[in-house]
């Protein structure tokens, strides 16, 4: 399958692993970020966890499939809302007359259900989308510093 070009083949092995774990990897990562503040985990964490499936289809696929299935422009340009929602959901504890982060609408919902710690729910979320964008486009920069694909970002 080489075709006389430079292309990398790509072990079946290491493709129907990242087959595997990719779907594992996005819906653990959303999870964590959902139910991060009546869990264990977090925004943060749950970015992460569900950014590395930029490194499993670069894995399973090449640079040029990444590229294809994740668009590094919308992952930079889904960073910087991510970050905006976090600020906008942080001034509420100034607009209610209190501190900068503070909780202002803590008394919604029910204690242990995924909608009761008020703003924070919402800043972890903000959170969890600026990381997963964030280190997305950061690993896919990083990626195609590699030197091994053909096109640039």
């Amino acid at each position: 399958m080489n075709n006389g070009n430079k292309m990398k083949v790509r072990h079946v092995i290491v493709k129907c692993g990242a087959d595997m774990y990719l779907p594992f990897a996005i819906v653990f990562g959303l999870a964590v970020i959902l139910f991060g503040t009546v869990s264990p985990g977090g925004g943060f964490q749950g970015g992460v966890i569900a950014s590395s499936a930029a490194i499993l289809i670069y894995l399973g696929y090449g640079f040029k499939t990444l590229k294809q299935a994740i668009n590094p422009h919308l992952m930079h340009k889904g960073e910087a809302f991510g970050a905006i929602a976090y600020i906008a959901l942080a001034s509420i504890g100034l607009i209610a007359g209190g501190n900068f982060v503070r909780n202002a609408i803590w008394n919604n919902g029910d204690p242990g259900k995924v909608i009761s710690a008020g703003t924070i729910t919402y800043m972890s979320w903000a959170v969890g989308f600026k990381v997963l964008t964030g280190v997305a486009f950061l690993l896919m920069l990083l990626i195609s510093l590699l030197g091994d694909n053909q096109d640039e970002m």
